[in-house]
This record gives C-alpha cells, structure tokens and sequence, in this order.
C-alpha cells in the first residue's frame, strides 16, 4: 500500500473515529463533539467563520511578508558573512530559545491590541527559524560554486541572488515551511489572548461559553490553513528541487 493511501486511510480512521466515540458516549460531547454536529454549526454559522477567517488570513499573509522574507534576507546575510555569523548566530540562537509568547504583553504595550500587535508578534515568532534555516543553508554550500563565481567577476549581491540562494533553496523551503506554521500558530495565540476578531478570538468566545461545537469549527480552520500552507510549501519545494543551482551534481563549467 502506498504511503498516500496509507495516510487516507489514517485520516478517514481519525474522523470515523470522531464522529463514534461521542456518539456511543465513549467522550463527553462537551470534551468532543460529533464531527457530524461540528460541520452542521460551521454550515450554520459560515457568515461570522468567513469574517473572522478573513481577518486571521490578513494578518497571517502580512505576517509571513515580514517573517519569511526578513528572515531569508537576514539569514542570508549572517549565513554568508564570516564575521556575521560568528558574532550574531549564537545571539538569534539564544533568543529563538526563549518563549516569545512571555514577551506578547511588551507587543500590546507598543502596538495596541489590533492587528498591529498580532502581526508584530506572529514575524518576530516566525522570523527566527527562518533566518536560523536560512544560514545554515547557505553555509552548506559547494565552496567551488562560490570561487567559480567569484573569478567570474560576480559581485557580492550577484553571488548572493545567482548562487548562495538557489543552491540553499531546499533548506529554505524546509525553514520557511516551519516559519509559516509558526506565523499562524503567533497569530492565533495572540488573537486568543487580546483581540476583538479573528478565529483565535473566535475560538476563546465559544470557549468561555462552553459551546464545543463552534470551538472545534474554529479548530478546524486553523488545522485547513496549516494544511494549506504546507501544501503551498510542498509545491514550492517541488519546483525548487528542479533549479539547476539546488542540484549538488550540477556544477558550473569553467572554460579552459
């Protein structure tokens, strides 16, 4: 059986398995509710999901903007820089050890509770495992392809766009893929502890009220953007897979 298969089967096992266990009074409907309810509610209430997911997928897209992008410029800056890299590597390490979400209260102080403050603190949250992956990709780089593209003539920023960061490209899609997951998880937390919309806000309402079905709705959307994000990756990674530069047996030919 194929690993695809396999992982259906898993999948449809898992949902049998949610909408049973409530159903015979294996699990509190409070705790679980059948899965059958759960999208009845979500079918129900569609209007007020849309809008908050509206503004979740806002500030996540934002967020991914300055986490992704700042991360990659970064690490590939650190990654590349002898001096850089032994001077600020060990600092991001130690600050990516650190609970970011101790430090959500400084966002909201500086920020305010709206969308501002969630998508400072989804980038900072999504920016270390970013610009950490980012470095260490470049530092595993083919020397070879760096001399040969430097007795070319190429300058510092061709060799960075031409050759540092293609031949990097899959362990910059594997950070990103984890720099992503981890923008929707700050975004989601942070609207859970101070918001007045999203899913997360969402999600902390129907709690307090008990309301499990409209909980798990809201779980739900949150576990369909992590699924679309990582496919978005995957396809990412696929075509990057076949980029000349990112294919270690492809070395560029010197003319003698």
């Amino acid at each position: 059986m194929s690993p695809s298969a396999i992982r259906w089967l898993v999948g449809a096992g898992l949902l049998v398995l949610w909408e049973a266990l409530p159903r015979l009074g294996l699990v509190p409907q409070l705790f679980l509710p059948p899965l059958s309810e759960t999208i009845a509610v979500g079918i129900k209430d569609w209007r007020i999901f849309a809008e908050a997911l509206a503004v979740t997928l806002g500030e996540v897209a934002v967020a991914l903007v300055f986490a992704c992008g700042g991360g990659i410029l970064a690490g590939a800056l650190v990654g590349s820089l002898a001096r850089a890299r032994a001077m600020l590597l060990p600092v991001f390490s130690s600050l990516y050890a650190v609970p970011l979400v101790i430090l959500y209260p400084v966002f909201t102080a500086w920020f305010g509770i709206g969308s501002e403050s969630k998508i400072a603190f989804a980038s900072v949250y999504g920016f270390f495992p970013t610009m950490l992956g980012t470095a260490a990709g470049i530092q595993t780089i083919d020397a070879q392809l760096l001399v040969t593209a430097r007795s070319m003539g190429a300058s510092f920023t061709q060799r960075m766009r031409h050759v540092m960061l293609p031949a990097a490209i899959p362990t910059v899609i594997a950070s990103l893929r984890l720099g992503g997951a981890l923008v929707i998880v700050g975004v989601v937390v942070s609207e859970m502890l101070t918001s007045a919309a999203g899913i997360g806000y969402l999600i902390t309402s129907y709690r307090t009220v008990l309301d499990s079905p409209r909980v798990f709705v809201g779980i739900l959307l949150v576990l369909l953007l992590g699924m679309l994000l990582d496919l978005v990756m995957r396809l990412l990674e696929r075509v990057a897979t076949h980029h000349p530069a990112s294919t270690p047996s492809r070395r560029p030919s010197v003319a003698v």
